[in-house]
């Protein structure tokens, strides 16, 4: 039997034509039907995909048809059946991110990248870092914090100066945004099982937001961070453009 496919798409007009060639050549059923969800985009687009159908435990392939294709493969209309029975598939963990804000409303999110604390205003962020309820930095003066996971640990971790993490080391990286004291203090890596508490000190006077991916809460004050071994999501790549290599050869890019 022919694999039934879900196509999903970004906005752009190149990726919406692509769209429109692929389900004209393969055909297309409902995402509860499918094998195989197929994503045309960046980065961003897949991020979101990710989010939308992690729950129907479908397989996700990407095809690059934005700026940015980590996550993604080579775009091409032929022999899409055989790429996908030869793709190697990685498991993705979120991180599972609990917010209490200024008001003492609690808010959940998943991250697949990363999930970052930012100053709200031009004063530096006063952050107390617990991990597994011990306090290991009592005030971290800085513009934020952000968990990353390997996946995610080539982004925004690494413009923060962050260390790239193999996708099956079972760490994530715990990386400041401009710190300024500890002067000293560039991070850490940390069992993935590790609780993640950072509580925002003087809120009021110094705000704080956070975000997982792209969900966004403001004028935090706890952010609880842990790794949601339940939510797994299989994403596929192609073998010469595995994820594994590519977090590898990440690390000896100049």
């Amino acid at each position: 039997m022919p694999m039934r496919f879900t196509f999903v798409a970004s906005e752009t007009a190149v990726a919406q034509q692509a769209l429109r060639k692929l389900v004209d050549r393969y055909g297309a059923v409902p995402a509860d039907q499918a094998e195989v969800i197929v994503a045309l985009g960046g980065d961003g687009f897949m991020l979101r995909t990710l989010h939308a159908y992690r729950a129907l435990n479908v397989p996700v392939y990407g095809m690059k048809l934005g700026r940015v294709g980590f996550l993604l493969n080579k775009h091409r209309l032929d022999d899409l059946p055989e790429r996908i029975e030869l793709a190697h598939a990685a498991v993705l963990h979120p991180l599972q991110m609990r917010v209490t804000d200024a008001r003492g409303e609690v808010h959940l999110a998943l991250a697949f990248n990363e999930v970052s604390l930012l100053r709200q205003s031009n004063q530096a962020a006063h952050i107390e870092v617990r991990l597994n309820d011990k306090v290991k930095l009592e005030s971290l003066v800085c513009d934020g914090i952000l968990v990353s996971t390997p996946a995610g640990s080539t982004a925004y971790n690494l413009s923060a100066h962050g260390p790239i993490l193999p996708l099956d080391a079972n760490v994530l990286a715990l990386t400041p945004i401009s710190p300024f004291r500890p002067r000293r203090w560039r991070g850490a890596i940390l069992p993935h099982r590790t609780q993640v508490s950072l509580r925002v000190l003087d809120p009021g006077k110094r705000p704080v937001s956070a975000t997982a991916d792209f969900h966004e809460v403001r004028d935090v004050s706890l952010v609880e961070i842990y790794q949601a071994d339940d939510q797994g999501i299989r994403l596929l790549f192609d073998p010469e453009h595995n994820l594994e290599q590519r977090i590898l050869d990440e690390q000896f890019v100049l």
